[in-house]
């Protein structure tokens, strides 16, 4: 199975680039994509009739703000979009799909940098999402998650780390709930197979920074230990264009 992940910063604008194309080619068997900015009335028709998805939303009550989606050949057991609290359900950031192998989350993590108050909301959130992932791996189930979790793990995942250590995304206190992830025994598949320096997801707009790979790698996808031995292949597609982000991946044997 492929399993990709896409920050795709509007559907509407990616839909008018390269998406179709894209999900032609790599053919995934799911697809989680996050910041839709958009709101249940404005979906694509076009994106309604792929056949070969079951599709499924989450919407921001605020409008051209957040949301996720997530594509799938396999009909999910179950879908969930709460996690519990109205002020983290109402920016639609979290799509649960449970399978019979696994349960993919699929994460819309918040940006922390307009001010003291945000930062407190995603680490908050931060925190609610291990509770529900915690829950979820003490029934036995292997865990899948993925998205933008809006913070670059070490020096190794961002261009410019000294220059940044101070900066929301690369804050100690946002880096200490990756830290966290690892030490409780989830992988980052993508270090797991490359240990490559300038490998990078998202790419400001600004000063050419795309061009000259000046980027952070804060797009990932972390398994449980004991499932990463059905991890065969983690990448990143830095050559995908129509986003700040790129797509990431994972090809997994069940």
């Amino acid at each position: 199975m492929k399993l990709i992940s896409w920050n795709i910063n509007g559907l509407r604008a990616i839909l008018k680039k390269n998406f179709f194309e894209y999900l032609e080619k790599e053919n995934p068997d799911i697809i989680g994509i996050q910041e839709i900015k958009l709101q249940e009335v404005q979906i694509p028709e076009l994106l309604e009739d792929i056949s070969s998805y079951h599709v499924y939303w989450n919407f921001a009550k605020k409008k051209g703000y957040s949301g996720v989606a997530l594509l799938t050949k396999i009909k999910p057991n179950s879908i969930t979009y709460s996690i519990g609290e109205d002020r983290f359900d109402n920016e639609g950031r979290v799509i649960i799909a449970d399978y019979d192998e696994f349960t993919l989350i699929n994460c819309y993590f918040p940006n922390g940098e307009m001010s003291n108050e945000r930062l407190q909301y995603k680490l908050d959130f931060n925190d609610k999402i291990f509770e529900i992932i915690s829950n979820i791996r003490n029934t036995g189930k292997n865990i899948i998650i993925c998205g933008d979790f809006n913070t670059a793990h070490k020096p190794i995942d961002l261009k410019n780390p000294k220059e940044n250590k101070n900066n929301s995304g690369f804050l100690p206190i946002e880096r200490l709930w990756l830290d966290k992830l690892v030490a409780n025994n989830y992988i980052d598949t993508f270090r797991y197979f490359d240990k490559r320096d300038n490998q990078y997801s998202w790419w400001s707009y600004r000063f050419g920074a795309r061009p000259r790979n000046i980027g952070w790698r804060i797009d990932y996808f972390f398994v449980n230990k004991s499932f990463i031995v059905n991890v065969k292949k983690a990448f990143i597609q830095q050559e995908i264009m129509g986003s700040d982000h790129c797509p990431l991946g994972i090809e997994i044997n069940l």
